[in-house]
């Protein structure tokens, strides 16, 4: 390799690469040698010693040394499709080996040479036959074949060869100077023992053990984590060194009153200790920036709303921002029949408004008035200007990108600002994605809350289902009925919301079915909302959008068709939508799960209803990229750590990355950390910008 190449460089510029080469690694993410470097194998092969043909079992994977006797090729009845078969033997036994569209592999296995083999290897026609095999030509001064016991299989794609890629790798990490620049802190890597940066990388590709590559792991790993910790660290330092924000009082009249008069219900010790975070946090000059974590049905919505509460009494604005009109619509009505008797102004700003009404209520934010201001998207657009905006509240975070939370918070001066999940995140997804934030947890239920009974069906047509559903509406329960999609289609075969409402509607001709989802106008969908939780509605079929915080709480009956379709995060969501008055509720999920993974899903939810273990297997079924919109963030894209495996390394990196950060605020005394931290990790965290 010239010197002129780095770790940045584009990998066309190696040897035997070029350009063509170059775009199909970059189908596999390969883009520069730095992505070669650590296009880490999927799996390893251990190849061992060879066999005699004679040996060789059916269905196993083997390695041989045969002669060739003969070798051709012959077209196949499809179409630009050849066969390539030779026939091999060591003196044992015959064996066949068969390869599809391999071009020019006749010029090169000739016959008379020797090779190496190893591949599947099948019976066919009374021969053993190795399918697709790779093999390595054996010259006679070889002597034994040099072929590694352990072996690399990459990702694969069309035009990259498993052999011509390892020769790559090799040749690429041996180019590479020993001390290949390390961004971890010497006297880190000196106290863990960690492997160096090149004999990881080298140990990860070609193991020469399992527990070499078990301590090249572990370095990896921990780098990955440590890295982002620091940029965490860095970030919420930045909080708190170049931010101001304006203190909030927790004891004005509003306050007292609202407590006292207003709220028709006792608090839990779980929600005075969060209020007493949150006072602390904002009562001084830093800025709050602090994530609320609880289960459904524990009372966040009412934490949020004192801690608006608290902004307006101290003189200034709060918002709070939902993921829905729906859900935006809800909160306004609540914190209205609250609020209104103390005098305070809340606002509904929703993009299904009239101009006029727009426009009022634009001009009233812009005067800096003590209010509170509800909306969804609509909050974030450039019209919208707040004179005095100091707390912030977004609920279900999930459902917003980092950039939508930030412009929020940015219509303000340094706000405080509230993150709330819609159901409980696993600790170390916490630590990754809001490592940068407080934590505050809500860990009990409101007394008197009942736990909703899941219970799962096969058949959505099931006969005990109708009967419980009748007897349920005939007390003046409510049922909601989820689909997972909304129209019929060839690709899916699930069961669509219009179709599943049209069923309904014949089964209970005693009863109004409603109809619910995102292609329906908000003025509809807002109708039939209300219309459900007044009674006119008895039964509600509808997609996910129903999912996130509603509380109608005559709802008794959760029915989710075609289950196994969900991830569990969101099907306790969706069974907290139930019971969350008086009586108890039941959530069916209904279906045929085909894979272990959907079965294992339909059994988490019905022998637990403790949304924190059902956060922590569903991290372990699906992986974070699709839990909590992890996957918009993009910084969970780890390489080599995973978040199941590696907790106890997390939380070493954690504590290790936020020393350093607190002794060494801008990574003065260390470059290489901060150049490697800011190239990962400063766009997706924004480092110079907040939350």
């Amino acid at each position: 390799m010239t010197e002129t190449l780095t770790r940045d460089s584009p990998v066309r510029f190696l040897k035997g690469v070029g350009p063509a080469r170059a775009a199909r690694l970059l189908r596999l993410g390969v883009q520069t040698i730095e992505d070669l470097l650590y296009l880490f194998p999927r799996r390893y092969e251990n190849r061992g010693v060879a066999a005699p043909l004679a040996s060789l079992q059916a269905g196993s994977f083997s390695s041989a040394v045969a002669n060739v006797l003969a070798i051709e090729r012959k077209p196949t009845r499809k179409r630009n499709l050849s066969l390539v078969t030779a026939l091999l033997s060591d003196g044992s036994s015959l064996a066949q080996a068969v390869w599809f569209n391999r071009k020019g592999l006749e010029k090169v296995l000739l016959p008379g040479s020797k090779a190496s083999f190893f591949g599947k290897v099948d019976r066919r026609g009374g021969f053993l036959q190795f399918t697709n095999p790779e093999f390595e030509i054996i010259a006679e001064e070889d002597g034994p074949p040099g072929q590694m016991t352990i072996v690399p299989v990459y990702p694969g794609t069309e035009g990259i060869y498993q052999k011509w890629l390892r020769r790559l790798v090799s040749e690429t990490i041996g180019s590479f100077p020993e001390d290949l620049t390390d961004p971890l802190p010497a006297f880190i890597s000196e106290a863990k023992g960690l492997t160096p940066l090149k004999t990881a990388i080298s140990q990860m590709h070609f193991p020469t053990g399992r527990e070499e590559w078990a301590r090249a792991r572990k370095r990896l790993a921990f780098e990955e984590l440590f890295l982002l910790q620091v940029a965490l660290a860095i970030r919420k330092q930045g909080y708190m060194e170049d931010t101001e924000g304006k203190p909030l009082t927790w004891k004005g009249p509003l306050m007292e009153r609202f407590l006292s008069e207003v709220l028709p219900f006792s608090m839990t010790a779980s929600q005075e200790r969060v209020l007493g975070e949150l006072a602390r946090d904002s009562s001084g000059n830093v800025p709050m920036n602090r994530l609320l974590q609880g289960d459904v049905g524990s009372g966040k919505t009412v934490v949020a709303l004192i801690f608006l509460l608290a902004a307006v009494d101290s003189g200034f604005q709060g918002a709070i921002m939902a993921p829905t009109e729906i859900l935006a619509r809800q909160h306004h009505r609540r914190l209205t029949d609250w609020l209104s008797a103390l005098g305070v102004t809340v606002h509904l700003l929703v993009g299904s408004l009239s101009i006029s009404r727009r426009e009022k209520i634009l001009e009233e934010i812009a005067s800096g008035e003590p209010c509170i201001v509800v909306g969804t998207h609509a909050l974030i657009q450039k019209t919208v200007r707040f004179g005095s905006l100091a707390a912030v509240v977004v609920d279900e975070q999930h459902r917003f990108g980092v950039l939508q939370r930030g412009a929020l918070a940015g219509k303000g001066d340094h706000p405080h600002v509230l993150v709330m999940t819609a159901t409980p995140i696993p600790r170390t997804l916490t630590l990754s994605v809001f490592g940068d934030l407080a934590f505050s947890v809500i860990d009990e239920l409101p007394p008197g809350r009942i736990s909703t009974v899941t219970r799962h069906l096969n058949d959505p047509d099931d006969p005990r289902l109708m009967k419980f559903i009748a007897r349920e509406t005939a007390r003046g329960g409510r049922v909601y009925w989820v689909c997972p999609v909304i129209e019929e289609s060839e690709k899916l075969p699930l069961m669509p919301v219009i179709r599943r409402h049209e069923i309904l509607a014949e089964r209970f001709p005693g009863e109004k079915v409603g109809i619910l989802h995102g292609q329906i106008p908000p003025e509809e969908r807002e109708a039939t909302m209300e219309a459900f939780a007044s009674g006119d509605i008895s039964i509600l079929v509808s997609t996910t959008v129903v999912e996130v915080g509603l509380d109608v709480r005559e709802a008794t009956v959760m029915v989710v068709e075609d289950a196994h379709r969900f991830g569990l995060s969101q099907l306790h969501q969706l069974r907290g939508r139930v019971g969350r008055g008086s009586s108890a509720g039941s959530c069916f999920l209904v279906g045929r799960p085909g894979t272990d993974e959907g079965r294992a899903r339909i059994q988490a939810m019905c022998s637990s209803s403790d949304g924190f273990r059902i956060a922590e297997k569903d991290l372990i079924l699906r992986g974070p990229g699709e839990i909590c919109g992890v996957r918009q963030h993009g910084i969970t894209d780890f390489r080599v750590a995973d978040l199941v495996k590696d907790r106890r390394l997390l939380e070493e990196a954690r504590e290790d990355a936020f020393s350093l950060v607190r002794s060494d605020p801008s990574l003065s005394g260390f470059p290489d950390l901060r150049r490697e931290v800011f190239r990962r990790l400063g766009a997706k965290l924004r480092l110079a910008g907040t939350a």
